[in-house]
């Protein structure tokens, strides 16, 4: 096994868009300086996740999951640093550069990198079945001929063909150095009672389920077969790397024709996704045969805010279907529903149908879910029986309460009350009633968790209040402090702080990095948790990089900033009327330009280490960069358009020597704590020498720490470097 060269990673860091890499999986919106969009990790109604294109990463403030690009990809895919690289190199199309592994490193490979390797080639094995096989041409592609299958869509959708023979995967994949271990974890093969593998989806048509990043997670089959015992569909199980009710079949073929109409349309099975894809409505998902889940919908929910779900004219269907109605409004979706003519499905109707006949349809069909449910259920109810119409408004007013939006919700109440002819103070009051029991409800199975969580929040901060010498408490209260001081450096570490005087007099920049580390040397001090001293060593490890990368973004700005000039200088040769102009314009000409040079290179400081380490192949350190650098407010411009607000980077004279001196503090409380045990046991031991020894460096200790409070509460004047 091999990996991706230095040179390539580099490459691949450099070319990949956080912004663009997102927008794959979330329908991003541009506020202010940032995107914002629906967490792909959580289910959220109100978009908390920020994605920074100038800093190239991205963070949920709810849930706390981001990263860079690569990270992202890691995190949402759950794919390995390598693989999340040959992702993006995959979407950019950047040709990799491997080199060997060590014996070592092979043997990290993942269960997960290795059971989707499988699947890759379990794609390409019942793909080259349907297209080179006799079987597979007169059988499986005679199938999907019969269906009304083009190539294209075959092609899209990546149908295959499993030959009827009991090992002929599992033969090959064994053949191939795939353990059997895999090809039963992936549900592509399973084992009879006495021991044999078999495979699981011979004789039958494949139709593959993507991740949204392209990879195969599972596979449906389907037979040919015409027995009552032969199960008409056989799918893969449920895996360290699929979960069916969070996944939905198509959506990787169709996210970006869903966030170019603004509206998912949603259907049951595999064919109604292919042929309406087919024949032209690309933005349709299929839930797969199973009842919609709060992940399928949350899915759907980072795409679009519309839904249009269709169902065929099977009133028992329909009816078992209006739960995911229920948990579509829950969501916060806008809801349309479609019935199609009598004995039609989305398959059948798409492929005796044009595209302008199904739009027109549709246009002229789609009715809002109060409307479609009224009549759904009204239909079976005799009109004077008022027990049985009573449960109808009832159902309906249910569904009405769940809506989280108080307009939309008081909007179907007025019209609940006109088509069912019912007091509308009636019906509010209901609703009303519906989401108090719900918010009671959910407040009870919420109770037992937040009491534990209370518990554990109370024992935190005792356990930060109360130092001890013990390392694991030490470490806990130590790491407030440290944080901090790891913060400043991770977001301003090679921004410019002071200028440091040598014992000659001499004076030198230096910068936030530098400054902590010569505080951190001379009292011998260092980061007490293993996960931030991992992170401040990768940024110490970047300053030679920083110099040279640096020196190359000065030539581009002064390059850029001479072009300037000169077109300036132009248009003051054009434009100016005296010679007092002229010079007025050529000396702000000169400021602006300066400025130009000296703010890129204090933007270029300011990002350096943060975009660097945001895409480190330590998880470590990715998920810190990630959880410290980040922003969840910025000033919009209405609060920057008449003055300037003064920034974190401003304070830096006055913020970062305070975090070391805080955490230099800390360090002599807990220091002052074990004097305090040790001088309780030399007193218990009667050990006077021992006592006065103790007594003496305690009182030294205390005076310390007054002196060190003192500094903490005034003005800070930064120390020379010695």
């Amino acid at each position: 096994m091999k990996r991706i060269d230095s040179e390539t990673v580099r490459k691949i860091l450099d070319t990949a868009d956080i912004v663009d890499v997102v927008s794959d999986f979330v329908n991003l919106k541009r506020r202010g300086n940032s995107y914002i969009g629906l967490c792909p990790f959580h289910n959220e109604r109100t978009p908390s996740f920020s994605v920074s294109k100038a800093r190239g990463y991205c963070k949920c403030f709810s849930c706390g999951k981001g990263g860079s690009a690569v990270g992202f990809i890691m995190e949402h895919e759950q794919l390995s640093y390598g693989e999340a690289l040959r992702w993006l190199a995959n979407k950019y199309n950047i040709e990799i550069e491997e080199e060997e592994l060590t014996p070592e490193q092979l043997a990290a490979a993942t269960e997960r990198e290795s059971m989707l390797a499988l699947n890759d080639f379990a794609l390409a094995h019942f793909e080259n079945n349907l297209t080179d096989t006799a079987d597979g041409k007169a059988i499986g592609m005679s199938y999907f001929r019969v269906r009304g299958l083009t190539d294209a869509a075959i092609k899209r959708f990546r149908l295959g063909y499993a030959l009827d023979r009991r090992d002929a995967l599992s033969s090959d994949a064994l053949g191939k150095g795939y353990s059997e271990k895999l090809l039963l974890d992936t549900g592509l093969c399973g084992k009879s009672d006495r021991g044999t593998l078999y495979d699981r989806f011979r004789g039958r048509v494949i139709y593959p389920v993507f991740a949204l990043s392209g990879k195969v997670l599972a596979f449906g089959g389907r037979t040919l077969r015409k027995e009552k015992d032969v199960a008409k569909y056989v799918n893969s199980p449920e895996s360290i790397i699929y979960h069916k009710s969070n996944q939905l079949y198509g959506l990787y073929q169709a996210r970006r024709a869903i966030v170019a109409a603004d509206k998912c349309i949603l259907v049951e099975g595999y064919m109604d996704v292919i042929s309406m894809s087919q024949r032209g409505v690309e933005n349709v998902v299929a839930s797969s045969g199973t009842s919609l889940t709060d992940g399928q919908i949350s899915l759907i929910h980072r795409f679009t805010q519309n839904v249009t779900v269709i169902y065929d004219s099977d009133p028992a269907g329909i009816k078992a279907s209006l739960r995911g109605i229920d948990m579509l409004l829950a969501e916060g979706l806008n809801i349309k529903v479609m019935l199609l003519p009598e004995g039609e499905d989305p398959d059948s109707f798409a492929q005796s149908h044009t595209l302008e006949e199904i739009t027109d349809y549709m246009n002229s069909n789609e009715t809002d879910f109060l409307r479609f449910k009224t009549d759904i259920l009204l239909k079976d109810v005799n009109g004077n029986d008022p027990i049985a119409r009573s449960r109808v408004i009832t159902s309906i007013v249910r569904s009405i309460s769940v809506i989280p939006d108080e307009v939309i919700r008081n909007e179907y109440v007025k019209e609940c009350s006109r088509l069912l002819s019912a007091n509308e103070s009636t019906i509010a009051l209901q609703v009303a009633r519906f989401r108090n029991e719900a918010a009671e409800a959910r407040q009870k199975s919420n109770r037992t968790e937040q009491s534990s969580n209370e518990t554990m929040a109370v024992e935190a901060t005792v356990i930060r209040r109360n130092p001890d010498a013990s390392t694991a408490d030490r470490s806990s209260f130590m790491r407030p402090y440290e944080t901090e001081t790891l913060r400043l450096v991770l977001k301003y570490g090679m921004v410019h702080l002071c200028d440091a005087v040598d014992a000659e007099g001499n004076t030198s920049s230096m910068n936030v990095l530098e400054y902590v580390d010569s505080e951190l040397r001379r009292d011998d001090l260092t980061f007490s948790n293993p996960d931030l001293l991992s992170a401040y060593r990768a940024a110490c490890g970047l300053q030679e990089s920083w110099r040279t990368e640096r020196h190359t973004r000065q030539m581009q700005l002064q390059a850029e900033s001479e072009s300037g000039f000169r077109t300036g200088m132009d248009m003051i040769s054009r434009d100016a009327r005296t010679v007092i102009e002229a010079q007025k314009m050529e000396s702000d000409l000169k400021a602006r330009t300066e400025a130009y040079i000296n703010d890129g290179l204090a933007d270029f400081d300011e990002l350096f280490i943060s975009r660097a380490l945001a895409s480190d192949p330590d998880d470590t350190v990715r998920k810190l960069v990630t959880t410290l650098v980040s922003e969840k407010y910025v000033l919009s411009k209405i609060h920057t358009k008449h003055s300037r607000i003064e920034t974190e980077r401003d304070c830096l004279q006055d913020r970062v020597p305070k975090s070391v001196y805080g955490w230099k503090n800390a360090v002599l409380e807990c220091r002052e704590k074990e004097l305090r045990a040790d001088l309780a046991k030399a007193v218990a031991d009667n050990d006077h020498d021992r006592v006065l020894q103790l007594m003496t460096e305690q009182q030294q200790l205390r005076q310390i720490i007054a002196d060190l409070a003192k500094y903490l509460g005034e003005r800070i004047v930064l120390p020379r470097r010695s």
